[in-house]
């Protein structure tokens, strides 16, 4: 039997995790405005992937794995700076066309959108050590890597909170997609990249702070 209140408190960590504005969300808005509602809403799947497997660390407690991050964390910061400051560039460079139909996607397309909030997502080590902090914080969680079926009802109902949270924002954004044209998305994509981009330049200065104190 699912364990309700298990439940609830994976759904709320999922919305919590997914909800603060970074690049991911930036996406969805974007992607939204130009593709449609869910364009926008599957933009986000990546993310919520990368939060269940996160969910998962900590949800299990697979030390291992944590080390692992723990270990690489460095690494994976630069990874992430370097691919948030290409990603802004390349957003910035764009030149978008609006059409009130949303225009068709092919699915390679979408699968690369997906990858790349994934990886956003998962190259922020800072992700996993607050799902930590987190599960040890929250009564009921701290425990669930003891009982594979309360881990996993946890790790579900963290996915489905995330994914909860790209459905409300696609769905609010889609809102004003008729008042879009050429001119608004060009200023969406210029906006977007420059915080993309800044979002980037923060995680590696951060790097090279610790590193030089």
């Amino acid at each position: 039997m699912v364990d309700i209140g298990l439940a609830a408190n994976g759904v709320a960590i999922g919305l919590a995790v997914a909800a603060p504005i970074g690049p991911v969300n930036l996406i969805v808005i974007r992607r939204t405005l130009r593709y449609g509602q869910l364009n926008g809403f599957l933009s986000g799947g990546g993310a919520a992937f990368g939060d269940a497997i996160f969910a998962a660390i900590a949800a299990f407690g697979i030390t291992a794995a944590m080390e692992f991050v723990i270990r690489i964390e460095t690494l994976l910061q630069i990874a992430g700076g370097c691919f948030l400051l290409f990603l802004g560039l390349r957003t910035w460079f764009a030149r978008p066309h609006f059409s009130e139909a949303p225009p068709e996607v092919h699915t390679g397309a979408m699968a690369a959108v997906f990858v790349t909030t994934f990886v956003l997502t998962i190259t922020n080590p800072a992700t996993m050590l607050g799902f930590i902090a987190i599960f040890g914080g929250v009564a009921g969680l701290a425990g669930a890597g003891d009982d594979y079926g309360h881990a996993a009802t946890v790790v579900l109902a963290v996915m489905a909170g995330s994914a909860l949270w790209w459905a409300g924002l696609s769905g609010f954004v889609s809102l004003f997609r008729h008042r879009m044209s050429d001119d608004l998305l060009r200023i969406v994509n210029k906006v977007s990249g420059v915080l993309i981009a800044v979002f980037g330049a923060v995680v590696l200065a951060r790097v090279v702070i610790r590193f030089l104190f």
